[in-house]
């Protein structure tokens, strides 16, 4: 028992019931236990850590369901003996799982590693083909899609979101399409105005001209945008909604703290707009509440499993303030029924499978030591970054402008974002780029290609043309 509460006291974040699994593997894999040992009664483990007797019970049957233990009648539960290798299954996830050497190198956006993904979804259309035919003869219906919402519950688990419930969540098309669900929710009459941060994802705007908005940029400092100027701008403009990216600010990878948040969600009770949060990119547990938690009247929320998981499948989510859940729900219904029904099958299937968690940290992990290669390539330079955001953003030594340096970039086989991209036209953009981390290429193509902005970086031309 010592050993299991000895690790279980290591394992930080998340659910009491997947710490103690994960404490669990990691004592077997340490051989800290051995194929027979007898596991803690559950009463007796759930006293010891403080956690109720099902909690155990739950982390036992995940980790019998996995082949680590096994249960025996009236004798308890012990450590099970080493499943055989599944040789073909590992063989195909060492195939994906093998980083192509290449010279031309795409930093646009973020590629994920495969970290065991493809194989789960693999298995997941396996397990569909068991489902019952209905399932695939007939329309959506909200009954039908409540599983996938809960399992998207589950996903959100670490998100400070206020109450929430299945009802207020509506699946989307990846979170492009939760971001142009909420505005087609929100926004009235033939010319709305649409805030955004002074730099902004393009995403935003996109989805504004598609309702005919006009789209404002509000003045930002080193922890989002400054209240005193979005509360001017909202009321000169009438403003109906403010799309923000408080947790992860893409471009900048800026955080937007507590405080700054509560200033803002002040801003927006009073001067009555709504906020859009975009969640995206974040990888870790939230830092701070989510501003549907700070203004539950007027905030959304949206996100995916693009950044986390895979950006194939195009799985999103949005979550309304639950006084306007049914505005939501009849956008979604109006535009496209819903969700195709294999992919909630797919939602489900996979958000509610431990195993997907687990894959989820290894993504990270790869990531991480991507972004720290990254970092060493680039150090010296102005970078803001973080080992749970999956792009840096670079300011441009003097000599360099962002457009200048992304077409010097490409012509040596690298692809960077100019600040540009994420400023309005109008705006005035700083001298800076975003570099989306491919770990879909070998970490040795990766690291020849940061050598080469580097190499920009340190050679910037002798005088900029106005």
């Amino acid at each position: 028992m010592d050993t299991i509460s000895g690790r279980f006291a290591q394992i930080e974040k998340g659910p009491k019931y997947r710490a103690l699994a994960q404490a669990i593997r990691e004592a077997i894999a340490a051989e800290e236990l051995a194929p027979g040992d007898k596991l803690p009664p559950v009463r007796e483990l759930g006293w010891t850590l403080q956690m109720t007797p099902g909690t155990v019970a739950r982390a036992y049957a995940i980790l019998t369901d996995e082949g680590a233990l096994k249960g025996e009648v009236g004798r308890g539960t012990f450590v099970a003996e080493p499943a055989p290798v599944d040789s073909a299954r590992d063989l195909r996830w060492a195939q994906h799982n093998q980083p192509q050497d290449t010279d031309t190198v795409s930093f646009f956006s973020t590629k994920l590693p495969d970290a065991g993904q493809v194989a789960l979804i693999h298995d997941a259309y396996r397990r569909m083909a068991e489902n019952p035919v209905g399932a695939l003869l007939n329309y959506p219906s909200a009954q039908a899609y409540e599983p996938a919402r809960r399992a998207v519950l589950r996903w959100l688990s670490d998100t400070a979101l206020g109450v929430v419930s299945h009802d207020d969540l509506v699946l989307s098309h990846g979170g492009q399409s939760g971001v142009s669900l909420v505005m087609q929710a929100v926004l009235k009459g033939s010319r709305p105005v649409v805030l955004v941060e002074e730099l902004f994802y393009p995403g935003f705007r996109r989805a504004a001209q598609l309702l005919r908005a006009q789209v404002v940029s509000v003045p930002m400092d080193s922890q989002g945008v400054i209240p005193e100027a979005l509360e001017e701008i909202a009321t000169k403009h009438d403003a109906q909604l403010f799309c923000t990216s408080a947790e992860v600010h893409n471009p900048t990878g800026i955080f937007t703290p507590h405080a700054r948040r509560q200033q803002i969600a002040d801003v927006a009770a009073r001067r009555g707009f709504h906020i859009l949060e975009d969640d995206c990119y974040r990888l870790g547990a939230s830092r701070a509440a989510s501003y549907r938690a700070l203004l539950p009247e007027q905030a959304w929320y949206v996100s995916s499993i693009s950044k986390a998981l895979t950006p194939a499948l195009r799985i999103g989510f949005a979550v309304a303030p639950q006084q306007h859940s049914a505005a939501l729900r009849r956008v979604a219904e109006y535009g496209f029924f819903g969700l195709a029904h294999p992919l909630a099958i797919l939602t489900q299937d996979l958000l509610t499978r431990d195993e997907t968690y687990e894959v989820m940290d290894r993504v990270r992990a790869e990531l991480s030591r991507y972004i720290r290669a990254a970092v060493n390539g680039l150090g010296g330079f102005e970078l803001s970054w973080s080992d749970e955001i999956p792009f840096l953003w670079l300011q441009l030594p003097e000599g360099w402008r962002a457009g200048a340096f992304a077409q010097a970039a490409e012509a040596q086989g690298v692809q960077v974002r100019a600040a540009e991209d994420f400023a309005l036209r109008s705006g005035t953009p700083p001298h800076a780029v975003r570099i989306g981390i491919n770990a879909q290429i070998s970490m040795r193509s990766f690291e020849a290609a940061i050598a080469r902005l580097r190499a920009l970086l340190d050679n910037p031309p002798e005088q900029i043309v106005v």
